[in-house]
């Protein structure tokens, strides 16, 4: 059985997801709630696998409601359902700590599986939701790729050089005597590398170097 909580301000709208919960035998609606501090209280003393938030906009108050009631109650699987899914505001909601959104595309049976899916320990996002933070995700790694070939750019051919031979496990000396330079010249190449590609060790070197297909494994 899973005991679910519903949460909404305007009741008519609090009384319709109730409905569209009705008749689901592993469903347990054990609070209706319209005041947020009578939620607060009543998930305290009651056992809720699953809290469903139906936000009518998505403010800061109720960011930090999100925000309190993942603290209180850590196991608590929040589930935010709103008409606004802007990309901003889901991501919003993450970070306060929900566990899953229902946007404007979602029907019932997007809402009984959202439940399911959050009592089993999973993340849930209906499909226009997917969709959005997919984009982001995918944009964000052109952005990394575009970003690393501008790192690239900004090396020498002999910085590259020296970065591949690195990455290949040749010393210091080694690759001074390939390139008829002193161990200090190298030294100072890659102390050049690093700060032109922003990377912390040596370690970070080789890692870049493999990424970005100078060397291969």
């Amino acid at each position: 059985m899973i005991d679910i909580a519903l949460f909404d301000e305007h009741r008519l709208a609090l009384e319709g997801l109730s409905g569209l919960l009705s008749g689901v035998s592993d469903f347990r609606v054990v609070l209706n709630c319209d005041d947020r501090n009578v939620l607060t209280e009543k998930l305290k003393s009651i056992q809720v696998h699953v809290l469903i938030l139906n936000m009518h906009d998505i403010s800061v108050r109720n960011l930090n409601l999100i925000v309190q009631l993942t603290i209180s109650s850590p196991k608590l699987k929040i589930l935010i359902v709103s008409v606004i899914d802007s990309e901003e505001i889901v991501l919003k909601t993450i970070k306060a700590g929900a566990k899953g959104f229902l946007g404007k595309d979602s029907d019932r049976n997007s809402l009984l599986e959202a439940v399911y899916t959050l009592r089993n320990g999973h993340d849930y996002y209906s499909k226009s939701i997917t969709h959005l933070l997919l984009n982001r995700y995918i944009s964000s790694l052109k952005a990394d790729e575009l970003s690393q070939n501008a790192d690239i750019n900004n090396l020498s051919s002999r910085q590259v050089e020296i970065l591949k031979l690195w990455g290949e496990s040749y010393t210091n000396q080694e690759i001074a005597d390939k390139f008829f330079i002193s161990v200090r010249t190298v030294e100072s190449h890659k102390n050049h590398i690093m700060q032109k590609l922003n990377l912390k060790s040596t370690v970070d070197m080789v890692k870049f170097a493999i990424k970005n297909n100078i060397i291969e494994i």
